[in-house]
């Protein structure tokens, strides 16, 4: 009898937005819900994708696929929990498991990562900055695809802490010097559920042209999303120069022109939404209390190699930040 896993592919809304979380355990590692369990609440949540990342094994057979739907894809993947740094192996192949037996000092990573990339799958360095023996990650970002700047576990009340706050500072500012070269490496956020409630908080939303793991993967290694708190969080962010529009993710060629920053922002009462660019924080406008607003900044290229925005709550905390636009 044919073993069974879950379709590649979901009939979807065609292109557009899809909120997903990519760190998720049920009981078959350490967490304490069912897959049923997870796939109901994913589905309630608003969530369109999640992603299986069990520590050091592959989804079981037969347990994921009777889950998807036509509008419901579930990913393959693993969490691959090393003694100096977990990471997030997505997009694997069935029963495949990438070995998590290295650390920093054997020189091993490289080839573990090619493990992944061999089958088109993402390496994601995952909470760089987790508070507990081998959740910092020590080793270097070149090789990986992806940084996870928000993760929920280790929160309370709101899905953001100290731990978080210091991996974006890190992201951030290596934004400055990678961005120039073309090789820099997106964000996205993860619940890293373990209990219930909460899966979902926070969560990555990407543009795709198809609800398919090959186009999940291919919008979030483009840097084509942005992360948010909850599924109530809407935000969109453009830059424009003589009718030219470039979204998150993106590059706009500016030609020396004078650029339009525009970002909107749905279900976040009280907010603050400031600029950042490779010279830091560079504008920050407070919206109106009912949770929506429209704010705008101008910008040259020659002043702002990127631009990306944060939006946060009164008390600091981040309900929703996004990649770069790059400007040239």
């Amino acid at each position: 009898m044919s073993l069974s896993f879950p379709p590649v592919r979901a009939l979807g809304r065609g292109a557009g937005w899809y909120r997903g979380d990519c760190h998720v355990h049920s009981v078959h590692s350490d967490g304490e819900l069912a897959p049923e369990e997870l796939a109901l609440r994913a589905r309630v949540a608003g969530l369109d994708f999640i992603a299986t990342t069990e520590h050091n094994s592959a989804a079981a057979p037969d347990v994921w696929a009777h889950l998807a739907a036509d509008d419901f894809l579930i990913v393959l993947g693993e969490e691959v929990t090393t003694k100096t740094g977990h990471w997030l192996a997505l997009g694997t192949s069935p029963g495949q498991v990438v070995d998590w037996n290295h650390q920093v000092r054997d020189g091993l990573i490289d080839r573990c990562l090619d493990q992944v990339h061999q089958v088109g799958g993402l390496c994601v360095a995952a909470h760089p900055h987790a508070p507990y023996p081998s959740g910092d990650f020590m080793f270097p970002f070149r090789g990986f695809d992806v940084v996870e700047v928000w993760n929920g576990l280790w929160t309370s009340d709101r899905p953001w802490n100290a731990d978080n706050e210091a991996t974006l500072a890190e992201w951030g500012r290596s934004l400055a010097a990678d961005i120039q070269t073309g090789s820099w490496r997106p964000a996205m956020g993860n619940s890293d559920t373990h209990l219930e409630g909460q899966i979902g908080i926070p969560h990555t939303v990407v543009f795709c042209e198809e609800l398919s793991t090959q186009a999940i993967l291919a919008g979030i290694r483009s840097g084509r999303s942005w992360i948010a708190e909850s599924t109530e969080v809407e935000v969109s962010f453009t830059a424009s120069v003589d009718g030219r529009i470039a979204g998150v993710g993106e590059q706009l060629a500016t030609h020396g022109g004078r650029v339009e920053v525009q970002a909107a922002v749905l279900g976040v009462s009280a907010a603050t939404v400031s600029f950042h660019t490779d010279r830091g924080k560079v504008h920050r406008v407070s919206l109106a209390g009912d949770g929506a607003g429209a704010v705008q900044w101008h910008t040259t290229a020659e002043d702002s190699a990127f631009v990306r925005i944060e939006v946060r709550h009164p008390n600091g905390h981040v309900a929703a930040l996004t990649n770069p636009i790059a400007l040239t």
